[in-house]
């Protein structure tokens, strides 16, 4: 197996979810957004997008299906399939419309539009994605109260997702120490002894 990936926002999560669950999967450093790369990209991913899985069987594009069929490999409930996995569902829907979306804009613009564009938008696009920011952060940090990890207090894949925007936040201008269940969250996964899961996905990787 080969997972494909860059050194962004949910190709960071694969990456994370592999070495967490020590996949057996060659790591494969891809830029299919690079012009010169698209066209031999794409019949890999169509959309010419990482991260990518690909099996004997099939390939899978995004990072969440990528999570959901390295955990099955692994015998892991790490995707949880049981009664829980509607609530799992749950929490990965909600970060990737409404927590991850609102960082995402600091995360490109502050992050990564700097290197290749010498264009900012408008601060009120800056305004209203902090304010949703602000809003589902409240939401997480009282989820959080009293429970140690979202699903059945066992760390489980929605935890990774919620923080999907964590590790880039003090770079891209995003708090995360004014919520401190959400910070707690954020400790906790850091100090994964996985491989450094979490904390450092691409350590030894190119």
């Amino acid at each position: 197996m080969k997972l494909y990936y860059s050194q962004n926002l949910n190709p960071r999560v694969a990456v994370a979810v592999a070495r967490y669950l020590d996949a057996r999967v060659e790591y494969v450093a891809a830029s299919p957004m690079h012009p010169d790369h698209q066209d031999a990209f794409r019949p890999i991913n169509p959309n010419t997008r990482v991260p990518v899985l690909t099996t004997d069987a099939r390939t899978y594009w995004e990072a969440d299906a990528i999570a959901c069929k390295l955990s099955a490999l692994a015998g892991s409930d790490f995707w949880r399939t049981g009664d829980s996995q509607a609530e799992m569902i749950m929490w990965i829907s909600w970060a990737t419309h409404h927590l991850n979306r609102a960082g995402d804009v600091f995360y490109f613009w502050k992050l990564i539009a700097p290197t290749f564009m010498d264009f900012q938008p408008e601060q009120q696009v800056f305004d209203d994605a902090l304010r949703d920011w602000m809003q589902f952060m409240g939401i997480l940090d009282a989820e959080l109260q009293g429970r140690t990890w979202l699903v059945d207090d066992r760390l489980s894949y929605a935890d990774f997702r919620v923080a999907t925007c964590f590790p880039f936040a003090k770079a891209a201008g995003l708090p995360l120490a004014d919520y401190p269940h959400v910070q707690r969250l954020a400790n906790q996964l850091n100090q994964l002894n996985q491989i450094e899961a979490w904390r450092d996905p691409f350590a030894g990787l190119s």
